[in-house]
């Protein structure tokens, strides 16, 4: 699964990286220890151009009788999403990308569970794939929320846990954001483990277990 991450870059920088001109996101800060929950930064694309904007994780479907499905609802297995009545549809219309530059993954070794933080090699921003629905409220407000889809582990993974998020390569990118794309069949290539040499991961303190310690001591390494 994936249920903790990274995103520490300015807003400008997420701006230009994903060729956003304008946010109605007011204020980013750099969060160290993002978790389900709480409003997160996604980018969908409306058909003309990307968009940048904030999404709760946990996803709760349209056709939800209670919003509270979305504390069980913050993965998605990629083999399984055009399936699944809670995802079947969205994967043919209501696709995003959840950036960050790291996630969390604890590792358990004689009975300890050690964090882990799994980043790109030259510490740059990566895309999660992930899926979001809209839900309206008895009283008429509108929740907007999302899951994260995961994969099966690559060779890095395989000793940490045995899900990882759905990373998508820049040219991937542009294909699941693509709304003129519907076919499920179509996005299945883009659900295989991210290459491996391509990631590092390192040992972190075990405070970041805890969702309130949101600071830049949760992505310091550790000797262990």
């Amino acid at each position: 699964m994936c249920g903790r991450y990274t995103i520490t870059v300015s807003l400008e920088e997420l701006m230009l990286r994903y060729w956003i001109n304008e946010t109605n996101v007011p204020y980013h800060r750099p969060k160290y220890n993002v978790a389900p929950g709480q409003m997160i930064l996604a980018i969908v694309n409306d058909g003309e151009r990307n968009r940048l904007g904030e999404l709760k994780w946990g996803l709760v479907p349209s056709w939800a009788d209670d919003p509270k499905i979305g504390s069980k609802m913050l993965n998605a297995r990629s083999e399984t999403v055009s399936d699944k009545p809670a995802f079947k549809t969205l994967i043919r219309r209501k696709r995003c990308i959840v950036p960050a530059d790291g996630f969390y993954e604890w590792q358990k070794a004689g009975g300890v569970k050690q964090p882990m933080r799994i980043v790109h090699r030259d510490r740059s921003l990566f895309s999660m794939a992930g899926l979001y629905d809209t839900w309206l409220s008895p009283d008429g407000s509108k929740l907007s929320t999302c899951t994260i889809l995961t994969t099966t582990p690559n060779s890095l993974m395989a000793p940490i846990h045995d899900r990882m998020p759905v990373i998508l390569s820049p040219e991937n990118e542009l294909i699941w954001l693509d709304r003129s794309l519907q076919d499920p069949q179509r996005f299945t290539p883009l659900f295989r483990p991210y290459p491996a040499e391509n990631l590092e991961a390192y040992p972190v303190a075990p405070g970041v277990g805890n969702v309130k310690l949101d600071e830049p001591a949760c992505i310091e390494p550790i000797s262990v």
